[in-house]
């Protein structure tokens, strides 16, 4: 299905004046906050100096050296954003005024546009069951503008499967420096991605974005429907007013939840959930003081 361009630009022209007025009064001082410390890289050893910090000694260089020498290091003037959105078919789903894939696109446009208005450089790369289109960092905010375009426009037309694994081996052959990178998916795939994931987390400053609608965790009682798997197309009928297959489908949920829990816990990244049945500025507000706290 081929999006229709009138109404792929007004949802675009929305997100850019909601995202402005929320970066303007909300967001940019606790992004700033939050990523503290990251600008900060190795430069060189020098020779240590009366009044130097001690705990900046290079210990393996002093040791060889037998002359104590300190590590020096410099400002980053900016950080680069890394996106890596899911847009998968079923993001297309959405049972509370928008659908998964406009709610990954508005969140994505928001921490993309306060990375923006800290002089940092942001990145895309879109996938499904492969890499979708890649779009290298770049400043300003046209930068955007068109990746929350890319991402609405993606999400409209995708189909198949996650490939998780995938978009995060060609993230790390593609940004060799390290990045933050957000990982934005509902995570609905079998695929065993938790080694990539570790290997990502090794190398850059990963943060997982989830991507949920209620009615995923808990099945309303809607009478006998049909139900399609939006990645496989396969076609099931339910009656969901069956209090045992409520519960049967409540029990997979949670157990998936746990599961996802588990495995983004192993990989030491960090974790902000997003629903469509609720305001996401919240969530990534918290994300952030929390990140600051650790700081």
């Amino acid at each position: 299905m081929v999006p229709n361009v009138k109404e792929l630009m007004a949802k675009v022209g929305r997100i850019r004046v909601l995202t402005k007025r929320l970066v303007d009064d909300e967001l940019s001082g606790d992004y700033h906050t939050s990523f503290k410390g990251q600008g900060v890289e190795f430069e060189e050893v020098r020779p240590y100096a009366f009044g130097d910090d001690v705990r900046a000694i290079d210990w393996n260089v002093t040791a060889r050296t037998g002359v104590p020498y300190i590590k020096r290091y410099s400002e980053e003037r900016e950080l680069t954003i890394l996106f890596a959105v899911d847009v998968s078919g079923s993001l297309n789903y959405g049972s509370a005024g928008c659908t998964k894939a406009e709610l990954a696109a508005e969140a994505s446009a928001l921490l993309a546009l306060t990375a923006i208005r800290n002089q940092d450089k942001v990145g895309l790369v879109l996938f499904s069951d492969h890499v979708v289109k890649y779009l290298p960092p770049r400043k300003g905010r046209d930068s955007v503008l068109r990746l929350a375009r890319e991402v609405l426009a993606a999400g409209e037309t995708a189909e198949g499967g996650t490939d998780i694994a995938g978009a995060l081996a060609f993230l790390n052959r593609v940004c060799k420096r390290r990045a933050v990178v957000f990982l934005v998916s509902d995570f609905m795939t079998e695929q065993d991605y938790a080694r990539t994931l570790r290997i990502t987390a090794h190398h850059h400053d990963v943060i997982c974005a989830t991507i949920v609608d209620p009615t995923e965790r808990t099945l309303p009682d809607a009478g006998l429907v049909e139900l399609e798997d939006p990645e496989t197309g396969e076609i099931a009928a339910v009656d969901t007013s069956d209090r045992a297959v409520q519960a049967a489908f409540a029990a997979r949920a949670a157990a998936d939840q746990a599961r996802l829990a588990r495995l983004l816990a192993k990989a030491g990244v960090d974790r902000v959930d997003l629903s469509t049945d609720r305001p996401y500025v919240n969530d990534i507000r918290a994300l952030f003081k929390r990140r600051a706290r650790k700081r």
